[in-house]
């Protein structure tokens, strides 16, 4: 069983940056890599950036160059640090595990547990 915490989330004007903060718990944690999604009102679980089990990162095209995924202080904690923030950038962002290869790690059902999700409002 694993828990994960979301944090950092809030309402910015575009342009701005927040990071959020995805603290994990729980067993065999080592053998999980982390990853962040995003699910905007009326829309399905999109794909945001992710660690493969192999410790390299993977974004979605729309935030390359903008997001950046990194491991926090604590082994258990992944960040994302969000630059130029857009208000399509809205939507509530969830961290998540998985073991998956690396063709599979932007499909949410390979992930094994989510956290609560943590809101991020960009207005105009």
């Amino acid at each position: 069983q694993v828990q994960l915490v979301e944090s950092g989330g809030g309402l910015v004007q575009a342009g701005e940056s927040l990071t959020l903060s995805c603290a994990a718990s729980g067993s065999s944690l080592s053998s999980y890599a982390m990853g962040w999604f995003r699910q905007a009102p009326g829309k399905e679980r999109e794909f945001v950036a992710a660690f493969s089990l192999s410790n390299n990162a993977y974004y979605e095209d729309s935030v390359k160059g903008r997001f950046t995924i990194s491991r926090g202080n604590a082994k258990s904690t992944v960040n994302l640090q969000m630059n130029l923030l857009k208000p399509a950038d809205t939507a509530v962002y969830y961290c998540g595990v998985h073991r998956a290869v690396v063709s599979a790690i932007r499909n949410p059902n390979m992930y094994y547990y989510w956290g609560q999700g943590t809101q991020v409002t960009v207005s105009s």
